[in-house]
């Protein structure tokens, strides 16, 4: 079975802020409904999630950090980027901040 997350259609094609509170399309709602749950399912199964991030209409700073640092953050045991795939052909640079956010909540 693959595991695979496309943003723009499987949750949002306009990603907005960090938390829930500070508008809609968060990065905090996006780890909650989809990326945490998703990520579960595919470390059970012994597989690498797929993140697909081309399509949207961009990426905050906040969002990002908060979805995918946050799930580092869930999952301290685990070194989440290496259960990750990240596509970003629309701004390779994106990959490159994820990986950022995850180890630094690496411990």
């Amino acid at each position: 079975m693959s595991y695979k997350i496309k943003i723009a259609t499987d949750f949002t094609n306009a990603p907005g802020p960090d938390k829930e509170e500070n508008g809609k399309n968060s990065g905090e709602k996006f780890l909650n409904v989809l990326l945490e749950p998703q990520y579960v399912k595919a470390r059970a199964q012994g597989e690498k999630l797929v993140v697909d991030l081309d399509g949207a209409f961009g990426y905050v700073t906040a969002f990002l950090r908060e979805a995918f640092g946050g799930l580092q953050k869930r999952h301290i045991e685990d070194k989440v980027d290496e259960w990750l795939i990240i596509i970003s052909n629309d701004q390779p640079s994106r990959y490159d901040r994820i990986l950022e956010y995850i180890k630094g909540e690496q411990k």
